[in-house]
């Protein structure tokens, strides 16, 4: 991926990850535009960011897509770089006969990018050269058992992620994926911006900036400190990881409800 002179979409733009990827990118010399449902945050992000714009989508709602994708056709015509960043992740009890936060999870997270991918290919295979980026998680490699579907969704999302490059081999654009670990984003409420058991956000866009930067033709975007997630079952210490994790994440769930 080249560094500079693109007009990149960011859906989730408005805050974590999303912003932070935003802004690292307009600095470094692209056109960025911003995509989210709350108009007043990527209006807030925007206006502290001159030039850089922002689009209402909701992207678990294929009529929001459809009409969304025409608005980018229209309005940005040489886009050619769209980073799949937007997600929610809730945690689930399923000895509960409920599944609307699963069916939420899996609209956002893993059919918003399919449906809003399908809308925008056709614009950029006409490009010289365009990008595909995918955001999933460690969490894809290694899931935590209180928020199945979220995990679920992600590692769906790294599969479908595979095979869209393997499609789009001979075309000009490029897929990566970037898997992100424990990041301080409010993605589970305020309480994780701050936790000191997760990476600072603005050391993981840095990382992440610079891998894009030193390593071009690399398919999947890994800083240092999600590749005990990325390689568990390869190295095969899945298991230990796996009970280790999810261990950690239970006594920190228990402690923050005491």
């Amino acid at each position: 991926m080249e560094m500079s002179g693109n007009t990149i979409l960011i859906t989730g733009g408005g805050s974590g990850i999303g912003r932070g990827l935003a802004e690292a990118f307009q600095a470094a010399g692209n056109k960025v535009v911003i995509a989210g449902r709350r108009k007043q945050l990527l209006d807030e992000v925007a206006a502290a960011n001159p030039g850089m714009g922002s689009l209402v989508l909701d992207i678990g709602d294929a009529g929001s897509i459809r009409s969304f994708a025409a608005q980018v056709a229209s309005e940005y015509p040489e886009l050619n770089v769209v980073i799949h960043n937007a997600g929610i992740m809730r945690p689930e009890d399923l000895h509960r006969a409920q599944t609307a936060d699963a069916e939420a999870m899996i609209a956002t997270n893993l059919l918003g990018p399919m449906r809003l991918t399908a809308e925008l290919l056709p614009g950029l295979l006409k490009q010289r050269r365009a990008t595909l980026m995918t955001v999933t998680s460690g969490l894809a490699f290694v899931p935590i058992a209180m928020t199945p579907t979220y995990c679920a969704t992600k590692a769906g999302l790294h599969s479908w992620t595979e095979s869209l490059r393997y499609q789009l081999r001979e075309s000009s654009i490029q897929v990566l994926e970037l898997i992100p670990p424990y990041v301080q984003t409010e993605l589970m409420g305020e309480r994780q911006a701050t936790d000191p058991n997760a990476m600072p956000l603005s050391d993981f866009v840095a990382e992440t900036m610079e891998i894009l930067k030193s390593s071009p033709q690399a398919e999947e975007i890994c800083v240092e400190r999600v590749n005990g997630l990325r390689m568990a079952e390869r190295s095969g210490h899945y298991e230990a990881v796996f009970k280790g994790l999810n261990e950690q994440a239970t006594a920190a769930f228990l402690a923050h409800m005491s």
